[in-house]
This record gives C-alpha cells, structure tokens and sequence, in this order.
C-alpha cells in the first residue's frame, strides 16, 4: 500500500495543475484582441477615428475607448478592444465558459506586428459608436478627357489652356492637382489617398501636339514607394 501512495503523488506531481477554464477562456480571449491588433496593423497614416470604426467593425469586438489623434503622432492610437473568450470544463459532458475581457492595444509604427496586448480594466458604459465614414472623392477621368485641348500634329501646347480646361471640371478639393511641362508635351497628375485602401487614387494625363491621353496606372503602380503616380509618369 506504501508504494502505491508514493505511485499516486509522484504521478500527480508530474501532471501540474490545470488551468481554470476561466484562465483559459481569458486566454483565448486575449489571441482574439491579438489578432484584432494584426488586422489594424498599419504603416499608413490613419487618424483615431478611422482605426476606431474599422475596429468597431470586426465580428465580435466592441470599442470601448479611443485616444490619440492619428497613428504617426505621438504614441499612435490607443485602443480599448472587449471581446469574448471561450473554454470547457467538466467531464464527461463539458459546460462551456465565456467570459468578456478588455485590452489595450496600440496602433503606431513603432508597434511591433503579432504584439501580445494587455489585459485592461474594462471602462464604464456602452461601446462606442462610429458614423460613416465620409465619402471619397471621385476622380472624373472621362469628363477630363473630354474637356483637355486636342492640339493638331505641329501645334503648340499651352499649358495654361490645360490648367484652365482642369478648373472647368471643379473637382474636390481633396483631389491634388500637379502640371508639367517637358519637350512640348503638359503633364497632368490628379491623386487623393483614399480612406480605406493603401493604393493611391491617380489619373495621368498627357497633352502633345496629334495626341492627348488619359490614363490610370495599374494598382502595383498606385502603391507606396511604387512611383507609378509621379508626374514624370505622365511624359
């Protein structure tokens, strides 16, 4: 019976101690907010309204509170996430624990990606609410064909007459605008960085004696670090 006993301790010693399904359900909770963190990760610079309603608008996460102004000033954007986490206890027929927990998660460039977030005491009151987003700007490539000069084959551009042809269209003012003249030929560059795309939203269009052009580049080409909305793309 002696080494029976002794069996018995020394094989519970070697199983350890189990952790609570409550331990676990917060666990699985916080690889939740961890992957809310990826899904937010960013080297754009998005202002704490944009990261909160894009937050607010994964499955199963509530925001419970915003700071900061824009992710690349200062520390970023600060974030309190709540989201549910799940475990099993008993046996042989488990009941499943759920519990709400919050943390705190961080949007800046200096954010490390898969960054493991802290459990935070959750704030008082009702998750917060975003409204829609503002609508994009449109830029209008066919009406801007339609009103650039077409100078005949010999002619001479006026870059004047370009510009002025661009004013007609009164286009937001979210819209840049960039003109060029090289060889002859007037370059025309029309961007905006829109609110939820990392690619640049680029017109190009060029107007030389016997051809006038407009184009958009490809999406590769509208990317950060790609160049291919510069002006020198339109000559």
């Amino acid at each position: 019976m002696r080494w029976l006993v002794v069996g018995v301790v020394v094989a519970t010693a070697g199983c350890g101690v189990m952790p609570s399904a409550e331990t676990r359900a917060t666990e699985a909770a916080r690889d939740k907010a961890q992957r809310v963190g990826n899904v937010l990760y960013t080297r754009q610079v998005r202002t704490a309204e944009d990261i909160g309603r894009r937050a607010a608008g994964l499955d199963g996460v509530d925001v419970m509170r915003v700071s900061g102004a824009r992710t690349h000033e200062g520390r970023g954007v600060g974030l309190v996430i709540r989201v549910e986490g799940a475990a099993s206890e008993g046996w042989p027929i488990p009941d499943e624990i759920t519990v709400k927990r919050c943390f705190g998660l961080r949007i800046s460039p200096h954010r490390e990606w898969d960054e493991t977030p802290g459990r935070v005491r959750c704030p008082a009151g009702e998750p917060l609410t975003f409204a829609p987003p503002p609508k994009d700007p449109e830029i209008p490539a066919e009406r801007l064909e339609e009103v650039l000069p077409r100078v005949p084959a010999g002619g001479t551009v006026d870059e004047a007459k370009v510009r002025a042809a661009v004013t007609k269209l009164r286009l937001d003012p979210a819209v840049h605008t960039e003109f060029g003249s090289r060889d002859g030929v007037v370059g025309l560059r029309l961007w905006f960085r829109p609110r939820a795309s990392e690619a640049l939203d680029c017109v190009l269009a060029r107007v030389a004696p016997g051809r006038t052009s407009v184009w958009t580049p490809s999406r590769i080409q509208r990317m950060p670090g790609e160049g291919g909305c510069d002006l020198g793309n339109a000559f």
